[in-house]
């Protein structure tokens, strides 16, 4: 188990900038793939980005090109940078933790991740 924290989220205007983090609290943080997802409201929870162990980065059709994820091991820590955000991204987000360490290819669906922060609301207004 990863303990997960999110943070950074906010009310900001289409086609601004926030940019989301997560710290992790756990020794296994640089062998797991980190997801993030998000929840709108009457929505189902869904894949945003996935970034692998490998420190290879994979996006949802929806947000690629605008938003870009990272992680730093030293610091335990994921991020996603969100540009030119749309009212449609307006949702909780959520950061993850894969179940498995050193996975041969990376997790991005929901079933794959066993740890997870408690989420941040991010909401654009247009």
């Amino acid at each position: 188990q990863v303990h997960l924290v999110e943070s950074g989220g906010g009310l900001v205007q289409a086609g601004g900038s926030l940019r989301l983090s997560c710290a992790a609290l756990g020794r296994t943080f640089s062998s797991r793939d980190m997801g993030w997802f998000r929840q709108a409201p009457g929505k189902e929870r869904e894949f945003v980005a996935a970034l692998s162990w490998r420190d290879t980065t994979y996006y949802a059709d929806s947000v690629k090109g605008r938003f870009t994820g990272s992680r730093d091991n030293a610091k335990s820590t994921v991020y996603l940078q969100m540009n030119s955000l749309k009212p449609e991204d307006t949702a909780v987000y959520y950061c993850a933790a894969s179940r498995e360490s050193y996975t041969r290819v990376v997790v991005t669906t929901i079933s794959g991740f066993g740890s997870w922060g408690q989420g941040t609301q991010v909401t654009v207004s247009s």
